[in-house]
């Protein structure tokens, strides 16, 4: 929905845009391009011109930060690992893609995001299991708990990883084909 609203907004903006440039330019002759936009010639008071420079700086903040808010942010963390044998590096975003294609095969799940943040020594594990509309959200938990998670901890050597798991769920599997 929000990116259909968007979407329409832009579509509206852009046709605005295009239909102001082109009386401008003189090719709608159906408009005088050279008559006021409103009657008189007056110039508001300077209160006026203030409080919409304000109001239109505010916004633009507004929007400055909606836009900053859609790049997303993956912080990646290095794990080390030094013993007799050498030195062992791994990045957190590698180390969760084995654990992800696992949970992505169970019956029900459509897409799996993973991240994993904070010391190799007790990492958290943020999950996103998108699932279909029918599917056993029990199921599927009891199975991250039972058999993914004391996988991954032991891959880890990471006995102390804590997991957090949010379900998004589309309506059904027809849905879930359609995007």
């Amino acid at each position: 929905m929000n990116r259909f609203l968007l979407g329409l907004l832009g579509l509206v903006l852009l046709i605005a845009g295009g239909a102001a440039v082109a009386i401008g330019l003189g090719y709608v002759p159906q408009v005088d391009r050279s008559a006021p936009l409103v009657p008189g010639t007056e110039m508001p008071p300077s209160w006026v011109l203030w409080v919409v420079a304000a109001v239109a700086t505010v916004l633009a903040l507004l929007c400055l930060r909606w836009l900053f808010a859609q790049v997303p942010r993956r912080r990646t963390t290095t794990w080390r690992w030094a013993d007799e044998a050498g030195a062992t590096r791994l990045s957190s975003s590698t180390a969760a893609v084995p654990f992800t294609q696992e949970v992505t095969g169970y019956p029900g799940v459509r897409k799996v995001e993973a991240e994993l943040t904070g010391p190799r020594t007790a990492p958290n594990l943020a999950l996103v299991v998108r699932a279909h509309g029918d599917a056993d959200l029990r199921g599927i938990r009891r199975r991250i708990d039972d058999e993914g998670l004391p996988r991954l901890r032991e891959a880890l050597e990471a006995p102390d990883l804590r997991a957090t798991v949010e379900f998004r769920v589309a309506a059904s599997k027809a849905d879930a084909r359609v995007h």
